[in-house]
């Protein structure tokens, strides 16, 4: 496999997992607005997902439908955890192209391979499945996304080193935590001399508003720049990456992103010294890791807003803000929902790609806020 192929134009990937809405429809206009940006800058690389909801339909209206096919790359993934059949997760490619309209995929992704759910794709041949897709022509390049840790990584890539790239979930500040790997999964695909696409570089936005003592840090060295263009950069930075991921849901994150990866440039050594200091704050921080993915969301029996929640709860550990945390609280939890709702059943921590004790969390929160 030559792996010159799989080229970008310029680091960073448009994120389509966190579009700008209207109400609860994603805002069409505004998106596409964001997609001119984005192209008008020359970058051409979209990620989108069948789960993400209404995502790959938004990519058809404002990106799609509206410029050469040729002109762009699409990614899309394929997540077999959530359906009980091999056939059932095989229609959801066919869905994915009923959606977009696109046609083919630059790039398909089996999505968040786990210890949980790896063996579910062997069992369903989706590998077989995306080969015979690239035969056809529907696929240009496959690869999966991975939440898990370093040597099942290995062990994946052992077994399937016809995969062309993977996606991995990177950021400074997870660089060397034991439960999420950064590092060593970054090593590992490196070893493996896999192409890398980072997801989560601003780690669901917690990075673009990191505790005070990380943006003193920050200020201190180059001060003007926003708190999001560090972890962008870093992860920019590394060697071997083909993309870096930003989910941007407003124009003004638009904007804030081009404005210093148009004409990137890596980080500088005064720069990785900061982000080593702020390294060491974040691992003596009790923030919960939570990245806004809402994956645990859908199947709650209580329909807890368990992102929104633990939002609150880092604005409070992270900043101090007492009462804005409260005030946040009570306007998610004003009809109910509460984090004491809770029952315990862990649907939404088997399907945690961070790994958090969700259970124990919300019972922490529940403290914090409803008692």
């Amino acid at each position: 496999m030559d792996n010159t192929e799989l080229k970008a134009s310029g680091k960073l990937g448009f994120g389509l997992m966190r579009l700008p809405h209207k109400g609860i429809m994603i805002d069409v206009e505004q998106t596409s607005r964001m997609v001119d940006l984005f192209m008008e800058a020359g970058f051409n690389y979209f990620d989108t997902a069948f789960i993400y909801p209404g995502s790959e339909a938004a990519a058809k209206k404002a990106l799609i439908d509206r410029y050469p096919r040729e002109s762009f790359t699409l990614a899309t993934k394929l997540l077999a955890s959530v359906v009980p059949t091999e056939k059932a997760a095989k229609a959801e490619f066919e869905t994915s192209l009923k959606r977009t309209g696109a046609g083919y995929f630059d790039y398909y992704l089996l999505h968040t391979l786990n210890a949980a759910n790896h063996r579910k794709y062997e069992k369903f041949h989706l590998w077989d499945f995306v080969k015979e897709e690239k035969e056809k022509g529907r696929i240009r390049h496959y690869g999966f996304s991975f939440h898990d840790n370093a040597e099942l990584l290995d062990e994946i890539l052992t077994d399937h080193p016809d995969a062309e790239f993977v996606q991995l979930q990177i950021n400074y500040a997870d660089w060397e935590n034991p439960s999420v790997q950064s590092r060593k999964i970054y090593e590992v695909a490196r070893a493996h001399d896999k192409p890398i696409v980072i997801m989560e570089p601003v780690k669901g936005g917690n990075l673009a508003n990191p505790p005070k003592e990380v943006r003193e840090i920050f200020d201190s060295v180059n001060p003007g720049a926003s708190y999001a263009s560090w972890a962008i950069r870093f992860a920019a930075s590394l060697d071997g990456v083909l993309a870096v991921l930003s989910g941007m849901s407003n124009i003004a994150q638009m904007e804030d992103n081009l404005s210093y990866m148009k004409d990137f440039k890596p980080l500088n050594h005064e720069e990785q010294e900061a982000i080593q200091k702020a390294r060491v704050i974040f691992g003596a921080s009790d923030l919960i890791p939570c990245t806004s993915c809402r994956y645990c969301t859908d199947g709650c029996p209580k329909k807890i807003d368990i992102p929104g929640i633990f939002s609150a709860v880092n604005q409070r550990l992270g900043s101090g803000q007492i009462q804005e945390a409260k005030e946040e609280y009570a306007s998610l939890t004003g009809s109910g929902n509460r984090a004491s709702d809770c029952v315990r059943c862990g649907q939404c921590e088997s399907i945690c790609p961070q790994h958090i004790r969700i259970t124990d969390e919300l019972e922490k929160a529940a403290g914090m806020f409803d008692r």
